[in-house]
């Protein structure tokens, strides 16, 4: 027997047989109940999509309750342990781990894309000085649209993959050179003898020296940083480049419109607010005004909760790991000690364990991006290009769902009708 909702429509007594296939109703079927047969079909009202699925995907699983987070299947804890950034971007495209042939193979081609064309960069110079390395890194993306005009045959299987291995391979080399910019210093190319992170850093910090080496443990670090950043199933940015890529433009407009996303405070700009918070709260002793504050309602405690997870988000769990590994080279951040006398207060305190606030993958890494020298406008293109390869993902599975349609959600009009227009000649008389 295929499980059912009866829902009984009250104002007309009829009852609909809806199935429910994966825990999910149509909102098709709830179209279909009516109030009469020229009336509009029920609709479904849920501003910020907050319990209606927009697609069918086999990316990113998430379980919130339980804290759990996988990858294609594989636990991030397994992945940011074992694997690398270059080896979780091509299990998120290509939807299983590569052999020793594919990944080497994956390697030198993003390897080999690593350099711009010449005119994005003099595009690039035409920013203000102060130009905001996020708002520098979108439009920088969207151009490149006008540079590869083939990444709109979308529908060549051959011509996507090259599009993607162009976006991993060009994301980071952008996002260095929009952190430059703000610092007036001269940009810096790929340096393609070394690692996809170790070029990256490199492309950031070199000066005059004829190579630049990153310690090996920042290196590794943000590597794991950019494996958890990777994919988070439908959040606004991958909802942003799914509704923007369902008009069948090429992936560099999509992903541009997901960095737009990413650049807002309640995406990808909480960890700045995290460390706000810390810098005001100050130090140890004013933690319990703080937490009192926060009880009245007069203070806000961020990086605590998250819309999907109401445990602890297994993100937070690897990033502490990771800086201690960071604070062993540069040395440890001051507000570590706020932080963690914040964290286990608030997961005894009753009031925060009632309401289920855990630290989230924005609590540390604020810490650990300001130990590396980033200022806070650069923390969302770090995320961004973390994100490039989930991004592209979730957009390759969209161009190949044949359920997929162009995106247009209902609206519910609230507005006057019927009114009768009168010239501005009367009017204005």
């Amino acid at each position: 027997m295929t499980d059912s909702l009866t829902v009984r429509d009250n104002r007309t007594g009829v009852e609909y047989d809806v199935p429910i296939i994966d825990g999910t109703i149509r909102a098709a079927d709830i179209g279909k109940i009516k109030a009469a047969d020229d009336a509009p079909g029920l609709a479904v009202y849920d501003p910020g999509f907050v319990n209606t699925a927009s697609c069918r995907s086999s990316i990113t699983y998430i379980d919130g309750d339980r804290g759990i987070l996988e990858y294609r299947g594989y636990p991030i804890e397994q992945l940011a342990e074992n694997s690398s950034f270059l080896e979780v971007a091509y299990l998120l495209v290509h939807g299983e781990l590569p052999s020793k042939e594919q990944f080497e193979r994956w390697v030198h081609e993003i390897t080999y894309h690593t350099f711009v064309h010449e005119n994005i960069k003099g595009f690039m110079q035409g920013f203000r000085y102060d130009a905001h390395p996020m708002g520098m890194l979108m439009a920088s993306v969207g151009a490149m649209s006008t540079f590869y005009p083939d990444a709109s045959l979308i529908g060549d299987p051959d011509n996507r993959r090259l599009q993607i291995i162009r976006m991993i391979a060009k994301m980071p080399t952008l996002g260095a050179w929009a952190f430059r910019h703000a610092q007036g210093k001269p940009y810096v190319y790929p340096d393609n003898e070394l690692s996809y992170t170790g070029n990256f850093l490199s492309m950031l910090f070199k000066m005059s020296e004829p190579r630049y080496a990153a310690d090996e443990r920042i290196e590794k670090a943000l590597d794991t940083l950019f494996i958890l950043h990777a994919d988070h199933e439908q959040n606004a940015s991958a909802n942003a480049v799914r509704a923007v890529g369902s008009t069948q433009v090429d992936p560099y407009s999509a992903v541009a419109a997901g960095i737009g996303a990413l650049y807002g405070p309640l995406h990808g700009g909480a960890n700045e607010a995290v460390l706000r918070m810390l810098k005001r709260i100050g130090s140890v002793e004013n933690i319990p005004a703080f937490i009192e504050g926060v009880k009245n309602g007069n203070e806000r405690l961020m990086g605590f909760g998250h819309r999907v997870y109401k445990n602890y988000d297994p993100r937070a769990k690897l990033i502490k790991k990771a800086c201690d590994d960071v604070f062993e080279v540069t040395g440890v951040n001051p507000l570590l000690k706020i932080a963690q006398e914040l964290e286990k207060i608030a997961l005894e305190d009753e009031y925060f364990v009632k309401r289920r606030l855990y630290p989230n993958v924005d609590f540390y890494s604020g810490l650990i991006y300001e130990a590396l020298q980033f200022p806070p406008e650069m923390f969302t293109v770090l995320f961004a290009i973390g994100r490039t390869p989930g991004w592209l993902a979730q957009w390759l599975e969209l161009t190949t769902d044949k359920e997929q349609k162009i995106a247009r959600p209902k609206q519910i009009y609230t507005g006057a009708r019927q009114l009768t227009f009168t010239p501005a000649s009367q009017r204005w008389a």
